[in-house]
């Protein structure tokens, strides 16, 4: 037991009283002759001194005690800048320095977790991808600049209600987030259409469900694509120019010969050899031809049913939902190629063939007609290029139909969008105007 201790104290003073009130009782039993009477007066004299005494030693501890009761109150408000100034040697001076040192502890983390949030809030402040945090009550808790100009202006949308956020914003953004999942869309944007990338992801924050919405824009992007699928195109066909030319270059050389020497035999394999690779050649320059020679398209009347029931002559398919009563205005024969097109697709995309689905809706300004499928999806890459012109994933440069489809769209004045399915697939929606508003 330390001497300097509180408990050390405690004792000292308990044993000085002790001494202390002996002395007195044996000096008054001595001076009155009565055990009984000395005591009671020893008792009664250091009575007072000991009330004065357990004062004095109890009252530095209890300032302490409070003192340490308002830093705990103020750590539990967030305030770690409270520290307590105190010199003891005891127990409570102990407590005093390891208070101390836990504020400090607890000051410089603070610091150094503001200062991570800092430099997070300033990147994502300053990213252009536009962020939306929604809390699972539907009211918006952050977004960044960008996702304030975009959707609201430049004003806060903090505590705003998402679904009236978008219900002001445009028809494709709205469409797109009510897919669920990711995808592409174009809106008109500062006098010129905008190619923006929707992801959405859910997570537990708090132990609550938030949405976190990101926007990114493709329209730069998608033109420095455009460039370098446009180098891609030319190395393609500079290739499959190569490999059918060399040949008959040299086919042609042996006929020459072959004729020289009479052997008209062997004339035939060489011409059919020709014939084979000119005909290869064609089929793929008239792939690519397709978006030169693509005429400009003549709406008419279309009729839901006949063209419905023509797509599945074609490829089978499961109808989502009920056809729209009223007739429709395109050109039946390229959006009818179109649908084949997306058809073909998501039957090779690798999921049963009973779970494709084609779903047509009629608004007052637009039609959608969407096709969807339980297969892989698209990866980000290709779901970000899938619609550039001439862009395919295989190696031979075929697969355009999704660029076609892209083309044949905006030549309506309508627009293709992407998006990967919840539970696996992909959903192609080609988005048309309606009748009512058709160019």
């Amino acid at each position: 037991m330390r001497l300097l201790s509180l408990e050390g104290k405690l004792a000292a003073a308990l044993t000085a009283a002790v001494v202390a009130a002996s002395a007195l009782a044996a000096a008054a039993t001595a001076w009155l002759e009565s055990p009984w009477l000395g005591a009671t007066i020893a008792v009664l004299v250091l009575a007072l001194p000991a009330l004065v005494f357990a004062h004095l030693l109890a009252r530095p501890v209890a300032d302490l005690i409070r003192a340490l009761s308002g830093s705990v109150t103020a750590f539990r408000d967030g305030d770690f800048s409270f520290s307590i100034g105190a010199q003891r040697g005891d127990e409570v001076g102990d407590l005093v320095d390891a208070h101390n040192e836990l504020g400090r502890v607890l000051r410089e983390q603070r610091q150094n977790l503001f200062q991570r949030e800092l430099l997070l809030d300033t990147v994502v402040q300053n990213t252009p991808t536009a962020l939306i945090l929604v809390e699972g009550g539907g009211h918006v808790v952050y977004a960044n600049l960008a996702a304030r100009q975009l959707l609201n202006e430049g004003r806060p949308l903090g505590g705003e209600r998402f679904d009236a956020v978008i219900a002001s914003a445009p028809p494709s953004l709205a469409q797109a987030i009510a897919g669920g999942g990711d995808g592409l869309f174009s809106v008109p944007f500062e006098h010129e259409d905008e190619t923006f990338h929707l992801s959405q992801r859910t997570f537990k924050l708090q132990g609550k469900s938030h949405r976190l919405y990101q926007l990114k824009r493709l329209t730069r992007e998608l033109a420095r694509q455009e460039v370098a699928t446009w180098k891609k195109v030319i190395r393609v066909i500079s290739h499959e120019l190569n490999n059918s030319l060399a040949p008959i270059r040299s086919l042609s050389h042996s006929g020459r010969t072959l004729v020289q020497r009479n052997d008209h035999a062997r004339l035939a394999i060489v011409f059919d050899t020709i014939e084979e690779r000119t005909r290869h050649l064609e089929g793929f320059i008239q792939g690519y031809a397709r978006f030169a020679r693509l005429p400009t398209p003549q709406p008419a009347a279309v009729a839901w049913a006949p063209l419905i029931d023509a797509l599945a002559r074609h490829y089978p398919f499961r109808l989502a939902g009920s056809l729209p009563s009223a007739p429709a205005s395109f050109d039946r024969a390229q959006v009818e190629q179109v649908l084949i097109n997306l058809l073909k697709n998501a039957h090779e995309s690798g999921g049963p063939a009973d779970a494709i689905e084609v779903a047509v809706s009629q608004g007052v300004r637009e039609v959608r007609i969407e096709v969807s499928d339980r297969g892989s999806g698209m990866s980000e890459a290709v779901l970000a290029n899938a619609l550039l012109p001439f862009y395919s994933t295989k190696r031979n440069g075929s697969g355009l139909g999704l660029a076609l489809s892209r083309e044949i769209a905006e030549a309506h004045g309508g627009r293709v969008q992407l998006a990967n399915r919840d539970g696996g697939g992909l959903t192609v929606a080609l988005v048309l105007p309606s009748p009512a508003h058709s160019a």
